[in-house]
C-alpha cells in the first residue's frame, strides 16, 4: 500500500552554523586594536543582574544570521550581549556564528564602533539598495527588534544610544556620557582610564555605587590592602612573614 512522505520540519531542514561561513564575506581587513581591547573590556566588565554566567553570551565580530531563507545575509556586530542562552562550556561547543533561528533569543543590546565611513551605515543614514541586504539599522531595529543598540564614535568621544519603542527606535538621553538599563540594573558609560596598558576613553559597564572592576584592578586592589595589613603589623612589632600558624 502507498504509503505517503510527510516532509521534515523546518528545524530539521534549515542551515545550522557549520552549514554557513563564519568568516568576513567580501569585506577587507579584520578588526583594529581598538575594537578588540574595547570589546575585551565591555565583555569583563559586563555582569547583568539576574543572570547567571553561563546564562550570557557576550560575542565580538560573530557573524549574526537572521534569515534562513538568505543565508547570505548577516551582519557582524562589534560587540553584543543575549540573554538567557546556555554559554559554551567545551571549547568544541564554542559557536561558529549565531543564528536567530536556530537559538530562538535575539540580542539584548548591540555595540557598533563607528569608523570612518562607517558613519551613515550604523546610524540608520544609509537607504537600503535594491537587491542589497538590509543595513544594519534596518536589520537591528525592525527585523530583530534587538531592545538596544549603542554607537560609540571615539574619534569624536560622542556617545548614542538607542532603545526600542513601539515600531523604531528612540534616542536615549544621555548624561555625562552614561545611561542606565533597568532591564539589567546596569549603566553602560564612558570611562577615562587604562585598560590593558592603554589609556583612553573607553565604553564600560557600572553598577549602583561604580565602574565595575576588572580582574587586574581587583588584584591591584587586593595587592594594597595586603600591603597596609603588612605595614600596620610591622607598626605593631609584628613580621607578617613570619606570623605563628
Amino acid at each position: 500500500m502507498y504509503q505517503p512522505i510527510h516532509p521534515r520540519s523546518p528545524l530539521e531542514t534549515m542551515p545550522t552554523m557549520y552549514d554557513l561561513p563564519s568568516e568576513l564575506i567580501g569585506e577587507s581587513g579584520l578588526p583594529d586594536e581598538f575594537h578588540c581591547i574595547q570589546a575585551d573590556l565591555l565583555s569583563e566588565t559586563c555582569k547583568p543582574v539576574g543572570y547567571l554566567p553561563e546564562e550570557i553570551l557576550l560575542a565580538s565580530d560573530l557573524n549574526l544570521y537572521y534569515n534562513p531563507r538568505q543565508t547570505k545575509w548577516y551582519k557582524r556586530p562589534d560587540w553584543y550581549m543575549v540573554l538567557g542562552v546556555p554559554r559554551a562550556n567545551q571549547q568544541e561547543e564554542l559557536r561558529l556564528s549565531y543564528l536567530i533561528w536556530q537559538e530562538g533569543v535575539t540580542p539584548f543590546l548591540i555595540v557598533e564602533l563607528l569608523s570612518p565611513g562607517t558613519e551613515n551605515e550604523d546610524l540608520g543614514q544609509r537607504l537600503r539598495e535594491i537587491n542589497q541586504p538590509p543595513t544594519k539599522w534596518d536589520v537591528y531595529e525592525r527585523i530583530l527588534r534587538v531592545p538596544y543598540y549603542v554607537v560609540y564614535d571615539r574619534y569624536e568621544n560622542n556617545l548614542r544610544a538607542f532603545k526600542i519603542s513601539g515600531m523604531c527606535y528612540e534616542p536615549i538621553v544621555i548624561t555625562e556620557n552614561r545611561f542606565w538599563l533597568k532591564e539589567i540594573d546596569l549603566g553602560l558609560g564612558l570611562w577615562q582610564g587604562s585598560y590593558q596598558g592603554t589609556e583612553g576613553l573607553w565604553l564600560r559597564w557600572y553598577d549602583q555605587t561604580s565602574w565595575i572592576s576588572t580582574s587586574a584592578e581587583r588584584a591591584e586592589a587586593e595587592g594594597q590592602r595586603a600591603d597596609k595589613l603588612a605595614a600596620y603589623l610591622r607598626s605593631q612589632g609584628i613580621d607578617p612573614d613570619n606570623l605563628p600558624i
